[in-house]
């Protein structure tokens, strides 16, 4: 019986993961029609996408508290609401030409996307100390397949001229189907007074929790490695349509087709992992895909080619693909507290992945977006170095051995983290 309910939890949390690819990168697509509707330079369209980072801040800042106080799931369901809620305003934004409006819609799907797949990925993690097998991986993987399925489905709007609010409308239609059917079968009361929030009275645990997962430099670095990849994910669903039409030449179903291919390759890139894990570790994993990310970035910014910067963006999309579900399976096998651990990686990752983006359009004003590109590329390419940080195998296992230790004959590790670390170490 446990079984099955964790199955359909597991199935739940692919289709949450899902839904918010679909809503991103039906945005995505329509950024260039976008643009020229409402008749916005560069510069100006990261003030529009500026909203984004705005509610992606509230979104970050709040989740740790708001799961800690109330669950996973009312936090899950606010966050996809607000996704659904800012679809539709970007899409009467666009209908009556107004900057403003598009900016707030981007203000509610930003908090939307901060705060709750914050709350999906502590979800995710507890899945995976219930199961002892890396979940996270197939779980990006299905947030990439849900942005194959709608960057097709938008390149498809696009070269079929269907105006920009009646796309915003049926997305928002089946991200609101999709929440009524998955959020049934996620738990009420998961990661409750686990995640860092304010300080309550008294010396408890949650309180000690916070400043030991901040001195952690292992943890610190595996969020540099998060930061760095997670900047090379949201940069391209931000940016590579516009990078592809106004730095390469393409038009813009050309460059709405690019963006599919890069969704295409993060999607392989994630469902392939479990592969590439189990037989060379994390850091190897880590290494070859910053390699492959800097590689592909570095085509892209020099290369006068089209065809050549195209081709590269596979290259980017696989090296995008594992740094950041990598990297949080590596953070909660890192110590003790996996769900402060996990939520305090996530939000370094979520803060890079919508929140950096759109500072790149200021770049990109003055000296365009291939030369603003350089920025993720000299990040990406810091993640090559710092990559042994992402195996924490011998960490866990060491860590339990001197709590074995130390208790003197006491229980080791309780039963609900002690299989994750186990399970993630053997298969890295």
């Amino acid at each position: 019986m446990i079984d099955r309910a964790v199955g359909r939890r597991r199935q739940a949390l692919f289709l949450l993961f899902f839904l918010p690819g679909i809503a991103m990168s039906s945005w995505v697509t329509r950024t260039p029609d976008v643009r020229d509707q409402l008749g916005l330079s560069t510069g100006q369209m990261g003030l529009v996408l500026f909203g984004l980072s705005v509610g992606s801040m509230i979104g970050i800042l709040c989740s740790g508290r708001f799961v800690s106080r109330f669950g996973t799931r009312p936090v899950i369901a606010l966050g996809t609401l607000l996704i659904i809620a800012g679809t539709v305003v970007i899409g009467v934004g666009s209908a009556v030409r107004s900057a403003p409006l598009v900016t707030a819609g981007l203000c509610l799907f930003g908090a939307g996307m901060g705060g709750g797949e914050v709350a999906v990925n502590v979800d995710g993690a507890d899945v995976e100390r219930i199961t002892g097998t890396a979940v996270l991986p197939s779980l990006h993987g299905c947030f990439s397949l849900g942005t194959v399925i709608g960057g097709s489905a938008g390149m498809a709007a696009t070269a079929a001229a269907i105006p920009v609010p009646w796309h915003m409308a049926v997305v928002a239609l089946a991200a609101t189907g999709i929440l009524v059917h998955a959020l049934r079968a996620v738990p009420a009361g998961i990661g409750i007074s686990a995640v860092p929030s304010t300080p309550g009275p008294g010396p408890g645990p949650a309180r000690r929790s916070k400043p030991q997962v901040w001195k952690d430099r292992k943890l610190l670095l595996i969020g540099a490695i998060v930061l760095a990849m997670a900047l090379a994910e949201g940069a391209a669903n931000d940016w590579l349509p516009l990078l592809m039409v106004d730095g390469h030449g393409l038009d813009a179903t050309l460059g709405s087709l690019v963006f599919v291919g890069f969704a295409a390759a993060m999607t392989l890139g994630r469902f392939s992992g479990g592969f590439f894990l189990s037989r060379f570790g994390r850091a190897a994993v880590v290494r070859a895909s910053a390699v492959s990310g800097a590689v592909g970035l570095l085509l892209v910014i020099f290369s006068d080619n089209a065809a050549v910067a195209a081709t590269a963006v596979l290259f980017w999309g696989l090296g995008a693909s594992l740094g950041f579900p990598v990297a949080l399976s590596a953070a909660g096998d890192s110590g003790p507290d996996q769900t402060a651990r996990v939520s305090l990686v996530a939000i370094i990752g979520y803060i890079a992945f919508l929140v950096g983006p759109p500072a790149l359009g200021f770049l990109g004003d003055h000296y365009g977006l291939r030369s603003a590109m350089v920025v993720v590329l000299v990040f990406v390419a810091s993640a090559i170095l710092i990559a042994p940080a992402a195996d924490t195998r011998d960490r866990a296992a060491a860590a339990r051995d001197r709590a074995a230790a130390a208790g003197d004959g006491a229980p080791r590790t309780p039963p609900s983290t002690d299989p994750a670390g186990q399970h993630q170490g053997d298969r890295s």
